[in-house]
């Protein structure tokens, strides 16, 4: 018998919480909450009953319920549930919500259940940073992307990007040339633009081809490389660079460059003693 697993995360710095349910069958009766909640079918099927009509979850199906609205759901077919949720508190929505739009009113989703795979790429990892406690600002950053996506497509329009943010894009970009060995937030880049954080998010993108976070991650690991090659310990990299382990330094440096930090490091040792050497990419 399927083991049923329920796990819950509330992240205080968002106000919000993720949760997994995995491996449920039981039903749902028909109720409602007093929160936003967007959910993420990743397996299995479910009965979904809201607002007079009926639907059948399946894997890749983004289901949004706004506050007060009743549903109820039922297990469908034999594959074990795996569904991620994110409730949302209204007061936390309608913060974010007057970032993306620049109106005070409440977001209404039009629709209760959509597919969405720009939406899913930002909705998954962003509850995978919330349930293992990330502190890294791509979660919020992922937060308001995928909040973007969802009020411009299911709810109302907002504003659009100012025509022309190159400067305070700089802006950004120095702080983060200059101070990613720091622990910086979305909030200090925001800050040293002078832009929202909507704006920002959505600035940067266009202008850079790559999210805030991306960009810190690419200079990073440019700084990183630059020490392995004097020979500093992994440790020594990690830490000089902004990465808060030697763990998560690895995994990114190595998404990065194709090597493992070591591997990349001993080819330097090994030039540095008139040994061949395999051409590496830069």
């Amino acid at each position: 018998m399927q083991k049923e697993t329920r796990m819950i995360c509330y992240d205080e710095e968002l106000a919000l919480e993720s949760y997994i349910l995995d491996g449920i069958v039981q039903a749902f009766p028909n109720h409602f909450h007093d929160f936003y909640v967007v959910g993420y079918m990743v397996a299995g099927q479910r009965f979904l009953s809201c607002k007079g009509m009926e639907y059948t979850l399946k894997p890749g199906d983004i289901v949004l319920f706004n506050p007060q609205v009743n549903h109820g759901c039922a297990q469908c077919g034999s594959e074990p549930l795996h569904y991620l949720g994110i409730n949302i508190p209204k007061a936390t929505m309608q913060k974010l919500a007057l970032e993306i739009t620049g109106d005070e009113a409440m977001p209404h989703f039009s629709q209760t259940v959509v597919q969405n795979e720009d939406a899913a790429q930002c909705l998954v990892p962003f509850h995978n940073a919330v349930m293992t406690n990330s502190r890294e600002f791509e979660k919020e950053e992922q937060l308001f992307f995928l909040l973007t996506i969802l009020i411009r497509e299911y709810s109302a329009p907002f504003a659009e990007v100012p025509a022309d943010c190159n400067a305070e894009i700089e802006q950004a970009c120095h702080l983060m040339d200059t101070q990613y060995a720091e622990p910086l937030t979305l909030a200090q880049l925001c800050n040293c633009a002078g832009l929202s954080k909507s704006t920002l998010l959505r600035a940067f993108t266009q202008v850079k081809g790559m999210t805030p976070y991306r960009y810190l991650q690419t200079v990073r690991i440019g700084n990183a490389k630059k020490l392995l090659e004097q020979g500093a310990t992994l440790m020594d990299a990690a830490l000089g660079t902004g990465f808060y382990d030697q763990s998560h330094f690895s995994k990114f440096f190595t998404q990065f460059i194709g090597l493992a930090p070591g591997s990349y490091r001993d080819i330097f040792k090994h030039s540095s003693k008139g040994e061949n050497v395999h051409e590496r990419e830069a």
